[in-house]
This record gives structure tokens, C-alpha cells and sequence, in this order.
């Protein structure tokens, strides 16, 4: 691992800098920026294994949801927010 994502991996430990990096990179038109995002999010507050684990999904499953390529369900992305103890909103543009 580089200094920088030692450095990404230590501030995603924290609930608020990881609400933040994902709400930027649902800023990007491109949603596997998004997903890419979400795995790194993923890995730093617990790990691809123990999140599969907590919200009944296979471990091959979350890999494939969380890839460049996946195309996750709502009911996938809100338990794999819930296993990271963390929560997805809607807010008003303004």
C-alpha cells in the first residue's frame, strides 16, 4: 500500500469522512467511481469477508457488487451500509 491509501484507510475508520468521500464520488457521473468508493469504504471499516457475513450476501457476490462492473440492488447497497454502520439519504439540491 502506498502512504496515501494507508492514510484513505485510516480517515474512512471515521463514520463522518466516510459519509463525505462517498457523497463526493456520487458526485461523478460515472457510478463505478461510486462503487469503487463504496468497496474502499468497505475495507477500511471492516473487511469484504465480514461484511458478506452481515448482510447475507456471498462473499463472490459482494466482490462482483463491488467492482468496476456491478450493478447493485437497493436492498444489496442498504445492507452493505448497515454492515459498515453507516446510512444512505436523500437530500434536496440546492
Amino acid at each position: 500500500m502506498t502512504e496515501h491509501d494507508l492514510w484513505l484507510k485510516d480517515q474512512l475508520q471515521d463514520a463522518d469522512f466516510a459519509a463525505e468521500y462517498l457523497n463526493a464520488a456520487q458526485e461523478d457521473d460515472d457510478p463505478q467511481v461510486y462503487l469503487l468508493a463504496l468497496r474502499k469504504v468497505v475495507e477500511a471499516r471492516s473487511s469484504l469477508k465480514d461484511v458478506a457475513l452481515q448482510s447475507n450476501l456471498s462473499r463472490e457476490t459482494l466482490y462482483r457488487t463491488l467492482s468496476a462492473k456491478g450493478n447493485p440492488t437497493l436492498k444489496t447497497l442498504n445492507a452493505v451500509f448497515k454492515a459498515t454502520g453507516l446510512e444512505m439519504h436523500v437530500t434536496p439540491r440546492g
